[in-house]
């Protein structure tokens, strides 16, 4: 029999601790899971292969039990010793005459077929046949989903509705939601085993860009023309927010490029009510074209009156 290294196979190192270990397995199931490569043989071993090495690193007695074990192993074959020759009456689950691992238990977690013999020799045996027979309960698989939304859907909050195992999930998306913020919806994944808690279903949102708007954190930006004429003499000028339409001063004589904020008219910061980031607006000036010729006339004439003033 061949030792298996779970720690490679979720590419973790022996170090990894339970966060790493649980992010590595999560990558990989999603990697290969059945239904995103069917008819794939390969990856269905790599999915079987993943899911029996975060079983053992996952549970802290039985990663306890495995390092003591490789740690045998790895002594035993630099002495030049080979499987054949390995005592695993010291490590097997069971004692006396091995009893068939009952693997329907873990149907949830391989598709229907039980654990590799390593990992029988190791966990199962009558110590696993006693545990089923008590109807030892286990905890369901995490899923994991995303969310396409609007910035102004993330302004004002949504919904979305989600369709897992057979049901239907109506999701409530707080306003101010961040792109690639994860929500965790606790008992929402897999159903367990054996009257087992059911897993966590992990919604990841990304929220799409806008052409209107520029997002950093809970502020908004935006870029708006105005005129000459506006710029010049000052005045009030209409701008569509994502809370509405609101007039804003232009300061005579202002310049372009110039950056007007305005306070609490960006995102809704999540999770806090009634408290919203900034929206700062940045003037582009329109020169005005296709000018009549009493139009330009007028403009020498301001010309020549500015001029004196210019050279003083």
């Amino acid at each position: 029999m061949n030792y298996k290294d779970y720690y490679k196979v979720l590419g973790v190192p022996r170090s990894a601790t339970q966060a790493e270990i649980k992010k590595a397995y999560r990558k990989l199931a999603l990697k290969y899971h059945p239904d995103k490569n069917k008819g794939d043989r390969s990856a269905e071993d790599r999915f079987k292969e993943a899911n029996e090495a975060n079983e053992v690193l996952s549970d802290p007695e039985k990663r306890k039990k495995y390092d003591t074990f490789g740690e045998d192993w790895n002594r035993y074959q630099s002495g030049g010793g080979n499987a054949d020759q390995f005592d695993w009456s010291r490590y097997a689950g069971g004692q006396g005459r091995q009893q068939p691992f009952e693997a329907q238990d873990f149907g949830e977690a391989f598709g229907g077929q039980g654990f590799s013999d390593f990992f029988e020799m190791l966990f199962g045996g009558q110590a696993a046949r006693r545990s089923t027979a008590r109807g030892t309960s286990r905890r369901g698989q995490d899923i994991e989903a995303t969310a396409d939304i609007s910035l102004e859907e993330a302004y004002h909050g949504t919904t979305r509705i989600i369709d897992i195992h057979g049901q239907t999930l109506r999701v409530q998306i707080r306003p101010g939601i961040a792109d690639g913020q994860i929500l965790r919806l606790t008992g929402k994944g897999s159903p367990g085993a054996r009257g087992g808690t059911s897993g966590d279903l992990f919604l990841t949102a990304h929220v799409n860009g806008d052409p209107r708007f520029s997002r950093q954190g809970d502020d908004l930006s935006l870029t708006l023309p105005v005129d000459l004429y506006a710029a010049v003499l000052g005045g009030k000028v209409e701008v569509s927010t994502l809370k509405g339409t609101v007039k804003v001063d232009i300061p005579t004589g202002t310049q372009s490029g110039k950056t007007l904020r305005l306070a609490g008219l960006g995102m809704p910061v999540y999770g806090e009510k009634d408290r919203f980031g900034d929206l700062y607006i940045t003037i582009s000036l329109e020169i005005p074209t296709d000018l009549s010729e009493q139009e330009l006339a007028l403009f020498r004439r301001l010309s020549e009156l500015r001029a004196p003033s210019s050279r003083r």
